[in-house]
């Protein structure tokens, strides 16, 4: 019988770790018998200072943080969770696609806790985390619509089931948190660009700036940055030199567009989720990745689904940014369903991993749907 505190007898215990990017994140997440999960700990430690000179993360900075910093993350999440390393069931480490240097200290640390210890290592697809994020927090059941929006994607993915993945809609250039943050560069805005320019938004005129909407009325719901940014450094470089009622307002406006460009996408994507699936009374919308920590995106979101009869589901913020809990989950999801490595040890980091193998590779980073 399991007597581990706190657990019910036949669940099973993981230890995520995430180091793709910027974020060095380790957690202890259970999986109830009935399927259920629970957060034990979630530690998850910030490289902004690290790379706030530069206006952007720097690989190899990254790399160095997450190998001076993962001990003390996977300690620190251990102790709060009240357990050990004999306690856990499995580990699981993000193996992409991210940064390569960053996945190498993450994969490599979770193979020699996994080898000293005996336990099960299941390498995780850090975009099939953010995926399966709502089934932990939500309990949400398949299948469901998801909208992937950070610093490195933009996707709209078909969730039918544990390593079940249909890619919709994709970004043809910049992946959206991208755009925020060189947006927010462009005006002048510190580092990180998306929430400060979340910040002056708040405080300008969204129809002061005439901003195009990338895509709008297009027949796939595929989504397009680079023209937005161009015409915001027109319009930048029209009004300089730029006061700060200048920004708020670019910020606002700015803002503006990509909620109106969201609406038009995304609706799309919704209507056809209907008619595959008319059986579904109250379908859900699923939005992770960085940029959903946005309230006006979220605001926007939630409208359309109220207006379609979808449910909105937002992970809590932490949730939605890079963090250690999603790939415990994903992990313990993974190792429950019995889809499991024939060789994780030998499991080679992936700089891309597409989340949809099936699908083309297209013009475009983002129609690759694995750029980091």
């Amino acid at each position: 019988m399991d007597q581990r505190p706190l657990l019910a007898p036949g669940s099973l215990l993981a230890l995520g770790i995430e180091t793709s990017c910027d974020e060095t994140a380790a957690a202890v997440v259970a999986r109830e018998p009935d399927g259920a999960g629970r957060i034990l700990s979630n530690v998850v430690l910030s490289q902004l200072e690290e790379h706030a000179a530069f206006g952007g993360v720097v690989p190899e900075i990254a790399a160095r943080a997450h190998v001076e910093a993962l001990d003390g993350v996977i300690e620190a999440a251990l102790t709060e969770a009240g357990t050990e390393l004999g306690d856990l069931d499995l580990v699981a480490a993000t193996a992409g696609p991210g940064l390569i240097g960053g996945l190498i200290v993450g994969l490599m640390t979770g193979k020699a806790i996994a080898a000293a210890t005996g336990k099960p290592l299941v390498p995780v697809n850090h975009l099939e985390a953010h995926a399966l994020t709502a089934r932990l927090t939500d309990g949400c059941a398949f299948p469901y619509l998801l909208l992937l929006v950070s610093g490195g994607h933009t996707q709209i993915v078909l969730v039918e089931g544990v390593g079940r993945y249909s890619r919709w809609a994709t970004t043809i250039d910049d992946a959206l948190g991208e755009a925020f943050d060189k947006t927010a560069k462009l005006v002048g805005l510190p580092y990180p660009g998306g929430p400060n320019l979340e910040k002056a938004a708040t405080a300008g005129d969204p129809r002061r700036f005439d901003l195009p909407r990338p895509m709008k009325g297009a027949k796939q719901p595929d989504f397009s940055f680079s023209g937005l940014k161009t015409a915001v450094r027109q319009a930048a470089t029209a009004a300089a030199p730029l006061s700060d009622k200048d920004v708020s307002d670019i910020a606002a406006s700015f803002q503006s567009a990509i909620v109106d460009t969201l609406d038009d996408r995304v609706g799309l994507a919704l209507r056809t989720f209907r008619e595959h699936f008319p059986e579904i009374a109250h379908p859900a919308l699923i939005v992770a990745g960085g940029v959903a920590a946005n309230k006006a995106v979220r605001a926007a979101l939630d409208g359309l689904c109220r207006a379609q009869g979808f449910v909105l589901i937002a992970p809590p913020p932490i949730l939605c940014t890079d963090n250690g809990a999603m790939v415990a989950w994903a992990g313990l999801e993974r190792f429950a369903a019995g889809m499991t490595e024939e060789d994780p040890l030998g499991f080679v980091p992936r700089s891309r991993w597409p989340l949809d193998a099936h699908s083309a590779p297209l013009i475009g980073g983002g129609r690759r749907g694995a750029k980091a």
